[in-house]
């Protein structure tokens, strides 16, 4: 009997839902920032995903998408954030004992959505804008909440490469 050995070089669960987020992401028409997220059960299905961009039925080609000028000039009033989504886009509204996947640190709306969805812990990639006010409130609001913990993805892993092409 030949015995083979199963594969060394598989995603671990916290790689896969976060090149879900990364690939969510994708579907963002944001031409400087694009984020996505992506929530995760206890069971390790995925129950949510989102991206930046405009609420459902506006127009991206009638907003704006600067991001400097008088606040209605910018895309920052109407922007819903991937994190925001992806509580939104949730196949349950329970999202308790939940994991959430985003690229970047969640701004503090964000962080008070996913704290009262009772998601219980956030894992993120990047935190490029952690002097923000934004993340610095994030932050504050996360190490007071009980329910709430956060962790930066710590892998080896540089890249993921996604191949369309039809295998032989």
């Amino acid at each position: 009997m030949i015995m083979t050995s199963k594969r060394s070089d598989y995603l671990s669960w916290d790689e896969y839902f976060m090149a879900v987020a990364l690939l969510s992401a994708a579907r963002s028409k944001d031409p400087n920032t694009q984020v996505g997220a992506c929530v995760a059960n206890k069971q390790n299905k995925i129950v949510g995903v989102g991206y930046n961009g405009f609420p459902l039925g506006c127009s991206d080609d009638e907003l704006p998408w600067s991001r400097s000028g008088d606040l209605l000039d910018t895309k920052y009033p109407y922007v819903c954030h991937a994190e925001l989504n992806a509580v939104l886009n949730s196949i349950s509204r329970d999202l308790r004992e939940c994991r959430i996947y985003v690229g970047l640190f969640p701004c503090n709306e964000c962080t008070k959505v996913i704290i009262q969805a009772g998601i219980e812990e956030i894992i993120y990639l990047s935190d490029k804008y952690a002097n923000t006010d934004s993340v610095k409130a994030s932050k504050i609001m996360l190490d007071t909440s009980p329910r709430t913990s956060y962790r930066q993805l710590a892998t080896s892993r540089k890249s993921l490469t996604v191949d369309f092409s039809v295998p032989e």
